[in-house]
């Protein structure tokens, strides 16, 4: 299929494959086409293609068998981009705030400590 008489919308650099964009590249994958080719048609780079299809490959039959799986895809891209984007840095310190935390209310009965909103 040629990319200038697709229905999809052309493929933005930058931007992450879209979930017909994976089903694309499983069908195209199914039908015996190359990597070039599906990439030329999804107007992405080769190694964004190969990418995906490593990431969502999946065995089956006992492991004899492996195929690329758009959901599979799919569901490994969501999982990791959950896990994406700057870490806060409450998170870095919570082992010290749990300290802190834990040692002030045990003691918390021996001193008469009033906090103050500022």
């Amino acid at each position: 299929m040629d990319s200038l008489h697709s229905t999809m919308n052309q493929h933005v650099k930058g931007k992450h494959l879209s979930f017909e964009e994976r089903v694309i590249i499983q069908t195209r994958l199914k039908d015996g086409c190359s990597i070039r080719a599906i990439a030329r048609e999804l107007g992405c780079s080769p190694s964004t293609i190969s990418y995906e299809v490593r990431r969502g490959t999946v065995s089956l039959y006992h492991g004899k068998q492996k195929r690329y799986k758009a959901d599979q895809g799919q569901s490994v891209y969501q999982i990791n981009q959950r896990h994406c984007g700057r870490k806060s840095a409450f998170l870095k310190k919570a082992g010290f705030i749990n300290y802190v935390i834990k040692h002030f209310f045990e003691d918390a009965g021996r001193l008469t400590f009033v906090p103050t909103v500022v």
